[in-house]
């Protein structure tokens, strides 16, 4: 596994101990705590070529949950891992996580895996090198390499994992007429999925991994608020909120699209133990 953080934990929880998985890590500080979780660390980083070749030849099957590097256009990191993969017998297969923001701004459409990509932001722009990567490295070594591309991840035992901070705050959403639509996958249904796809993941395939949740974002946000006895948020015209948001939260209120699903539940065979948010910000003891 390269990038074992909360989804990466999640996957090994979900698999149990039906397979012995290594994880990459960069933090000396991480090493007790993958030992604790019957994960065996493996110190290198994407950063630094030279410290991964211990991994050529090592997996079975990769999983890679590792996000690009925070500036450009391109992710070194995805390429500096496929090269180490190819010194020795690669893996059976490689599943790459990637993000629905590779679509851009569809205007609200339905969206299928067979979408034509257009990102809008440097950070979409970094994965949609990384999926080509991926895929041109699955060709080339004959390894099936399939991408999942996700949306928002939420849970309510994920730090930051809930709206409830941004609620609290009085953060303001979209107005009605200027609102846009939103997806969500929960934390445990996509660790499911990532399992399931390093599996049934057909060669160089994409998969939209999202739940069935069909709202705006301001609705996300109203339910969210009614769960938690809290204030619904403000609602705003897009032009004030150029003025009140940071760039990085007006960036996801730019862009709209539903998500298709279908291909991840027939051919991964997932089924979604929290198929919309209303059940899924509610913990397993039935509180927010």
């Amino acid at each position: 596994m390269i990038g074992c953080g909360d989804v990466g934990l999640r996957v090994v929880r979900t698999v149990g101990a039906r397979v012995q998985w290594r994880a990459l890590t960069s933090s000396p500080d991480r090493v007790s705590a993958f030992r604790d979780s019957g994960v065996l660390p493996l110190q290198g980083n994407l950063d630094r070529p030279a410290t991964l070749r211990r991994l050529a030849g090592l997996a079975d099957r990769v999983l890679y949950l590792a996000p690009p590097p925070s500036e450009g256009w391109t992710d070194p990191r995805m390429a500096a891992m496929t090269r180490v993969l190819r010194l020795r017998q690669p893996p059976q297969a490689l599943v790459y996580a990637s993000t629905t923001g590779v679509y851009g701004d569809c205007q609200g459409q339905w969206v299928t895996e067979g979408r034509a990509l257009a990102p809008q932001t440097p950070r979409a722009q970094r994965r949609v090198h990384a999926e080509l990567v991926a895929r041109v490295w699955g060709r080339a070594t004959g390894t099936p390499a399939s991408i999942v591309r996700i949306p928002g991840i939420y849970a309510p035992d994920r730090t930051g994992g809930t709206p409830r901070t941004r609620l609290e705050k009085g953060t303001p959403v979209l107005q009605a007429e200027d609102d846009v639509y939103t997806n969500h996958i929960h934390a445990d249904d996509l660790a499911a999925a990532c399992w399931r796809a390093l599996w049934r993941g057909a060669p160089q395939r994409v998969y939209n991994v999202s739940d069935d949740t069909r709202l705006k974002m301001g609705d996300y946000f109203d339910l969210a608020a009614d769960l938690y006895g809290l204030p619904r948020p403000p609602r705003v015209p897009r032009g004030a909120a150029v003025e009140q948001l940071p760039v990085m939260l007006l960036s996801f209120m730019s862009e709209s699209r539903r998500m298709d699903n279908s291909r991840m539940k027939s051919e991964l065979g997932v089924r979604l133990r929290y198929p919309d948010v209303a059940t899924g910000l509610v913990s397993p003891s039935g509180t927010p």
